[in-house]
């Protein structure tokens, strides 16, 4: 496939300066002619990947490619939660898609865009692009794919994404256009075109194995994590606090209570994996890990939980078992704030 690129030259007196200092030739217009393979596209995929350095060539390419698929970034309201950004969408298929890219956490939900770091606007322009595309089950071109982010959010965001399409709970088809090619593995993609060299490889790879440390901690490490915690940013006297560890930084937390009245029984109190961690599965790695260690100890180990993500995952899980289901909350109890939601308790089994 060859594609060319024309602009026009406006001969200013600036124009003829640069052209007299570095003797460049003045034409009427420029020219560029990119010559490249023709990606797969009339084959199964749901994951492509435009790659290459800046001025090679990408965002012409995506533009002749996919056109009116290419997204660009969403008009979001200045005075309104993010959540209010999706027009028509049902709230449950918006939480579901927040989610399915790896932005799990409601009290950042509920806050305008232009206050978010850069990690979650990315996910939330991600989780835009894909309602739009989803919409008409069509392709989503995503251009400057993780450009803003640092690296660890753009690796554990294209693993998220990954994890969302080809498990089918988004039915559309993803192209990340990006200068970085350190999302390849990450990202999983069906097919690459690299721009440096104009040519097209079917990629079976695989994402790095990610190896967490689980560690005992002090209360005070709760600080790092409690606003992130869909509820009260309390904790209870006589927990149990542990951390998971990514490369010595940490990316999630949980603290365990026991349960009053039944020796040897455990449930947890807080989970919580930061922001730019979630979407891959480590706080379910985390819980299951922590279970366990309880269960290698002789103690049983559950969880109580609102959260769509952790019922969904314990739900089909063969290592948890349904021990309670409470569809509209509990209008006492220490469950009393869940009044209006429900809420499922689970016993870890191994």
């Amino acid at each position: 496939m060859q594609l060319t690129v024309t602009c026009p030259i406006n001969r200013t007196f600036r124009v003829a300066q640069i052209a007299g200092m570095f003797d460049v030739p003045i034409e009427s217009k420029a020219t560029q002619t990119f010559t490249i393979e023709s990606p797969p596209l009339s084959d199964p995929w749901k994951i492509g990947l435009i790659v290459g350095p800046s001025g090679s060539g990408k965002s012409t390419v995506a533009k002749r490619l996919f056109g009116n698929d290419l997204y660009s970034e969403g008009n979001w309201p200045q005075d309104k939660a993010v959540v209010d950004g999706f027009g028509e969408m049902p709230i449950k298929e918006i939480t579901k898609l927040l989610t399915a890219v790896g932005f799990s956490s409601p009290p950042s939900w509920i806050k305008p865009y232009h206050v978010l770091s850069n990690g979650e606007k990315f996910r939330c322009d991600l989780a835009k692009a894909l309602s739009e595309g989803i919409a008409l089950s069509q392709v989503v071109a995503y251009d400057e794919f993780t450009s803003v982010v640092d690296r660890n959010v753009a690796r554990i965001g294209s693993a998220a994404i990954a994890k969302g399409i080809k498990s089918d709970r988004m039915p559309c088809k993803f192209v990340a256009i990006t200068c970085h090619y350190d999302v390849m593995e990450w990202l999983e993609p069906d097919w690459v075109l690299d721009m440096a060299t104009g040519t097209v490889s079917r990629r079976l790879l695989r994402r790095p194995e990610l190896r967490l440390q689980i560690v005992r901690a002090e209360r005070r490490a709760w600080k790092l994590f409690a606003r992130h915690h869909y509820l009260s940013g309390n904790l209870a006297n006589g927990c149990r606090c542990y951390l998971a560890l990514w490369n010595d930084e940490p990316v999630a937390f949980c603290a365990t209570i026991g349960m009053l009245g039944f020796k040897g029984r455990w449930r947890v109190s807080r989970i919580v994996t930061l922001p730019d961690y979630q979407g891959i599965g480590i706080g379910a790695a985390f819980l299951e890990t922590l279970g366990d260690i309880y269960r290698a100890n002789k103690e049983r180990f559950s969880i109580t939980a609102s959260h769509p993500s952790i019922m969904a995952h314990c739900s089909r899980s063969p290592k948890w078992k349904t021990t309670n289901v409470m569809k509209t909350g509990s209008k006492g109890g220490k469950h009393k704030a869940s009044i209006g939601r429900a809420i499922i308790s689970f016993e870890y089994t191994g």
